[in-house]
């Protein structure tokens, strides 16, 4: 029986990330994650959050490790998308905005601290300046706007996942379409023993399944990860809507009653043909306590409540927004109590990567080639990275 260098256990957008760069540095790695289900409702199986057409991806930040983790992942945007050959990133631009001023406005002030930092091309906007450049937009006084028009948009996080696996196969990695049901450890390495009988062994193990990396049977030790429900809503617009929005970046707001903090996609075409803005922002958090729970969860629609609320906030933003219909979906969101992502060994050979505390999807590569640094007995560099990635 071969035996790979490591396995990881996940298949999304930080384990196929991972995959690439461990292959990239030499190593023998399968790499284990069943396919998107074609009907959630009725799916027994796990799910993943990037089953999806769109994510905001953009260097501005409040956080600075989230800050540098886009700005190294961006930066490798196009070589994933020719060696995996999958376009999958959308240059529209992206604006994060907040209160200048009071209540809040940390946000935007550790953001546009970061952009001077780090030499982030943006301009600030505000007042009559911020409505003449996005006049679909109404902001309210008050509000700052940092406008980051270049290496900002949105991404396909589909489309990212199979350019990373692509580029990953060509580097020899090993695609196994399955579920892994437990993970046993020995002496000698790990064998991944998945839901269709196949037992795969590995020198060690990566577990990157996101809310699932909580599933009993993966790792020794509880994951100090907060799993929470997520609603979007979906704004269907007709052709000519499109074309006047045409222009619209991606946008994540902290309007100045703090309730919530929306992210706003610009429109999109999604498979099923039609074309939708796409808007999230919980007002509540509700935590999926465990696999049971996630699963029931992502066979729903999501909240109905929350996608009304969802609703009048987006029309309260954009008043003259013209729209079809909404429809709503769920998804899944995962935070540390540090903050930072979860790259860490819990044994010598087991070890995870997970938690994108709700800015995971636009620099899945950088995390992933974090995780391949460490799993290959690196460590993440301080001098760039603050704090911990354990638990």
């Amino acid at each position: 029986m071969t035996t790979f260098d490591v396995i990881v256990v996940g298949a999304g957008l930080m384990g196929s990330a991972a995959a690439r760069h461990l292959a990239k540095d030499g190593a023998t790695v399968a790499l284990i994650g069943p396919a998107e289900p074609e009907l959630k409702h009725n799916h027994t199986g796990v799910f993943a959050s990037h089953y999806d057409a769109a994510r905001i991806t953009r260097k501005l930040d409040s956080r600075q490790n989230w800050a540098r983790f886009s700005q190294a992942a961006i930066a490798r945007y196009a070589e994933v998308a020719q060696q995996g050959e999958q376009t999958f990133f959308a240059p529209v631009g992206a604006i994060i905005a907040g209160p200048e001023h009071g209540a809040g406005s940390d946000f935007i002030q550790s953001a546009q601290r970061n952009a001077q930092q780090d030499r982030i091309t943006h301009t600030a906007l505000r007042g009559a300046a911020l409505r003449d450049r996005f006049p679909y937009f109404a902001f309210p006084d008050g509000i700052l706007a940092l406008h980051e028009a270049d290496d900002a948009g949105w991404i396909d996080p589909r489309a990212h996942v199979r350019a990373e696996i692509a580029a990953a196969e060509k580097l020899g990695v090993t695609i196994y379409q399955t579920e892994v049901a437990q993970l046993v450890e020995g002496t000698d390495g790990v064998q991944a023993v998945c839901i269709d009988g196949q037992v795969i062994m590995g020198a060690k193990a990566m577990v990157a399944c996101g809310a699932f990396s909580k599933a009993e049977g993966l790792l020794p030790d509880p994951l100090p990860l907060t799993a929470y429900a997520r609603t979007i809503a979906f704004f269907e617009l007709d052709d000519a809507e499109a074309a006047r929005l045409r222009d619209m970046p991606s946008v994540v707001y902290l309007p100045p009653d703090l309730v919530t903090d929306p992210y706003i996609l610009p429109p999109v075409r999604y498979p099923d043909g039609k074309t939708y803005i796409k808007i999230g922002g919980d007002p509540v958090d509700r935590e999926l306590h465990n696999v049971a729970e996630m699963k029931d969860w992502f066979r729903t629609d999501g909240d109905p409540d929350v996608g009304r609320f969802l609703e009048t906030l987006l029309t309260g933003l954009m008043p003259d927004l013209a729209y079809r219909a909404v429809t709503t979906g769920s998804c899944s969101t995962c935070f540390t109590p540090h903050g930072n992502p979860l790259i860490y060994h819990q044994t010598d050979r087991l070890m995870v990567l997970t938690a994108g505390n709700g800015a995971g999807a636009k620099c899945a590569d950088e995390l992933g080639r974090l995780g391949a640094l460490v799993a290959s007995g690196g460590t993440i560099p301080s001098e760039i990275y603050e704090g911990v990635f354990h638990a």
